[in-house]
Order: C-alpha cells, then structure tokens, then sequence
C-alpha cells in the first residue's frame, strides 16, 4: 500500500493536464487510448485535438469516410489502428446505440481494443479496478520490484498483470493506474533515468542492486528487412498526376501513392530510369525522366526500412484518370510521401 500511495502522492504534484483525463466519456477515453499506442503524448495530442473536433461523438467519427479519417491520422503511423477505430466506431453508433461496453470483459470483445486498452477505459470511464499494464508499468514494476523475467514472453505479461492488480488500491483504480503510468513516462524512463530525485531511491530494487539499466528484460527483437521503392511520377501535359490506392494487407493498406516499383534490393539509378524508357503508361512511353531526389529518403517502420526514390515521368498527353494536385492533397498519405509532396522538389514541378 506504501508503494501505492506514494506514486498516487507523486503523481498529484507531478502530472501533466492533458484532455482525456478531465473526463470520464469512454468515447474520448478510447480515442486517446488507440491514439497513444506506440506514440508519444506529445505527437498524439494535435491529433486527438484534431479528432475530437472533427468526430465530437461516436456517431459522427462512425459516419465518416474511411479517406477523411485515415487523412486525419496522416503521420501517427501503424494505420491499422485507424481503420479499427473506424469499424468499432460504427459497430458501437449501429449496433448498441453509440453506447460503450462498461466492463473490461465486454470491452475486449470490440476490434482493435486489447487487453491494456479495455482495462484503461474500463477503469478511467466506469472505475472498474483493473489493473493497466503497458511498457511504461512493465518498467516501473520490474525496477522496483527487481523481476527479471522476459516481457517479450507471454507467461511473462500474466505475471506482471497479476502484480499490478496486487498493488492496486481497489477503491481508487483511476488515480493509481495514471500515477503508475505516468511515472514511467516522465520519472522511470527507459533510458538515463534520475534514479537520484526519484521517490522510490531508497525502496528501488534494481537501484540497490545496481540493475536499473538491464530491466525490463527483452529478448525478443523485431526482424527488420530491407525494401526499396522507386516511385514514378506520371506527369502528364496538363500538369496532372497519377496516385493509386494500396490494397492489399501490407503496410499503408487503403493509402495513396504514387505508381511503385519496389525491390527487394537496391537498383541504379539508370536501371529504373532505363526500365521506365521502355515501359508503356496507358499506351504511353514518357517523353522525359528525372530523378527527383538525387539522395535516397531513409524511412524506419517497426520491422521495415524503406528506401525511397521518386521518380519524375513527363508525358505530352493527358492521361486518364489524372489529378490536379489540388485534390490528390486531400487524399490520405504515408506521411513519407506526404513530406515529400511538400518539400522543394515536389512544389517546383
């Protein structure tokens, strides 16, 4: 209980006034909760401000177009989690009247919501007493508590679980599962934590063993692999272009991009260039190729790197399906290709 009350104490003096914690709306509690999956609060709150303003309710965010909300979520990445907001948002405005599920159990039934995400709405919305463990509690427990098992294991998550929910106080769930949060966030970070001012110096197992560097433990990593995309331009005489959307289940499933040629290594500059001469676009052989970008855009995904190139191909005939650049902007992007539409060489076209 000790322990309990101090990161509860720690957090009233030290927490940051952010939206989703002057409310008790599931509706905006489940909003944050998808956004800040694999973000951090500083990059997510413009797009919950965004979001909130654009889909005050369920109902509206339920009525959108997929183009309108994946555009919104231009930039936060891991565009998966927009299309399962999308599908729960209808189920939840269709088939129960925009009400939420309030409880963990029924939560966890709805797409895109895991186990951390139910206990989080369960527990900020209804005060159901569930435990929230993410990574930032997986740090903070396997610090003070000095437990070495590896998170990357399944039994492993279980434990932690089942230690959160021993530590906490069941008749204030809410204030415990923020202060735990966000003491991992800003006090016990990953990295160079001030072990020095933290309130736990004297009580921190891993501090008096000397182990805060070493846990959490993780084995597991991502393989990561290497992609290579060449995209091409088409430019045509009125000064259109041509953008297709990505099917398919790969990454940026339902985004727009330029017409790809991906490899699974790198290939001159030249050969592209030579192998866009002797293609044919709707019939059409350009007239003109350019590179746009003579230095390769590195671009980092969770188990992918992208290297990109951008192509120039200039036509002298309208080619079917163009867009002006007018509307293409308001088509969703990678927000790669996004920051590239709008840099120097895009612009001078």
């Amino acid at each position: 209980m000790e322990f309990s009350n101090s990161l509860i104490h720690w957090y009233l003096q030290n927490k940051r006034e952010l939206p989703w914690r002057n409310t008790t709306n599931p509706y905006l509690i489940w909003l944050s909760e998808i956004m800040l999956q694999q973000t951090r609060v500083a990059q997510g709150l413009p797009y919950f401000l965004a979001f909130t303003e654009t889909f005050p309710t369920v109902f509206d965010l339920a009525k959108a177009e997929e183009e309108k909300v994946l555009k919104l979520w231009q930039g936060l990445g891991y565009y998966s989690r927009a299309r399962n907001l999308h599908a729960t948002a209808k189920f939840i405005a269709n088939e129960l009247n925009g009400e939420f599920p309030d409880n963990y159990n029924e939560l966890l039934k709805l797409k895109g919501v895991g186990e951390y995400t139910a206990a989080a709405i369960a527990s900020f919305s209804f005060n159901e007493p569930v435990a929230v463990v993410d990574g930032n509690v997986f740090r903070v427990l396997s610090r003070y508590f000095n437990i070495d098992s590896d998170i990357s294991d399944g039994k492993t998550k279980k434990e932690f679980q089942n230690l959160a929910q021993e530590v906490l106080p069941i008749n204030n769930p809410v204030l415990f599962n923020q202060a735990i949060m966000e003491f991992g966030a800003l006090q016990c970070v990953p990295q160079n934590p001030n072990c020095n001012s933290c309130i736990f110096s004297s009580s921190c197992a891993a501090l008096q063993y000397n182990k805060v560097t070493q846990l959490p433990v993780k084995s597991k990593k991502t393989k990561v692999t290497n992609k290579f995309f060449n995209y091409l331009v088409l430019k045509d005489v009125d000064g259109n272009f041509i953008v297709q959307k990505r099917e398919g289940k790969g990454i940026w499933e339902n985004l727009y991009e330029f017409p790809l040629i991906e490899t699974n290594e790198l290939v001159s500059e030249l050969d592209i260039m030579n192998q866009c001469a002797e293609m044919k676009f709707y019939n059409q052989k350009p007239e003109e190729i350019i590179i746009l970008n003579p230095q390769i855009i590195q671009h980092k995904l969770s188990h992918q790197n992208l290297h990109i190139r951008f192509f120039q191909l200039n036509f002298d005939v309208k080619l079917p399906d163009s867009k002006p650049l007018s509307e293409i902007n308001k088509l969703p992007f990678p927000i790669v290709i996004h920051n590239f539409m709008t840099s120097n060489y895009f612009n001078s076209l």
